[in-house]
């Protein structure tokens, strides 16, 4: 069986958009997304699944109405289902995101940072 090998650095080349996480992989139900990010998002909650970041560049940190997680390269949290969160970065920061086929990446919230649904790079 032959299995095809994925680069980040090569998927992030690909685009420049913010806040919009490209699909690079599908394992069974799960899509697997790079999205570039700065600044802030919005406060939104995924009311049906866990949510996993994982840093590859830069820092992010992950507002919870209870604190916050400041995640490095190289390190990952998962957000409890149904966990409000509102990400953000100073810089610009590269992650991936693990999350069901279908998640939309505003949650419950919806409004104009939703990104297009379902986009492969």
């Amino acid at each position: 069986m032959k299995t095809k090998i994925i680069n980040f650095a090569n998927k992030f080349t690909k685009f420049a958009d913010l806040w919009s996480p490209k699909i690079i992989a599908q394992m069974n139900d799960y899509h697997f997304k790079l999205a570039k990010i700065k600044g802030e998002f919005i406060w939104h909650s995924h009311e049906d699944t866990d949510e996993v970041f994982i840093v590859i560049n830069g820092s992010l940190t992950i507002h919870l109405r209870e604190g916050e997680v400041i995640l490095k390269e190289g390190e990952m949290y998962v957000v409890p289902m149904g966990v409000e969160h509102k990400p953000s970065a100073e810089q610009e920061c590269q992650i991936m995101l693990i999350e069901p086929a279908g998640t939309i990446n505003t949650g419950e919230a919806g409004g104009d940072m939703t990104a297009e649904y379902e986009v492969w790079i």
